[in-house]
Order: structure tokens, then C-alpha cells, then sequence
């Protein structure tokens, strides 16, 4: 039972250490990202329309 009792607290000892531990990103940082995963999403979808289009005029 001591051994059980003791594996419990181990475990919630390190899991509060390693939740503790997480990076915090600020607001800016977080549009930062945003806004770079926009344009990335723009980006693609771009990419995908010139394919289309040059598969278009290719069958021509």
C-alpha cells in the first residue's frame, strides 16, 4: 500500500511539474500566428487554382 501510495505522488508530482512548465504565447504572438497561418491557407489555395487552371489549358 505504501508503494502505491508513494507512485501516486510521484506521478502528480511530475505532471504538475511539466503542466507548470508550458510556454505561454502573449496576444501578439498569437495573431502572429494566426496571420501566418492565413496566408499560408491563401497560399495553397492559390497553388491549387494555377494547377487547375494549367490542367485546364493543357487538355486544350
Amino acid at each position: 500500500m505504501k508503494k502505491v501510495f508513494l507512485a501516486i505522488v510521484l506521478l502528480f508530482s511530475l505532471s504538475a511539474t511539466v503542466t507548470s512548465c508550458r510556454e505561454k504565447k502573449s496576444t501578439s504572438e498569437k495573431i502572429e500566428d494566426a496571420i501566418d497561418d492565413a496566408g499560408d491557407a491563401i497560399e495553397d489555395a492559390a497553388d491549387d487554382v494555377k494547377d487547375e487552371v494549367e490542367d485546364v489549358l493543357d487538355k486544350d
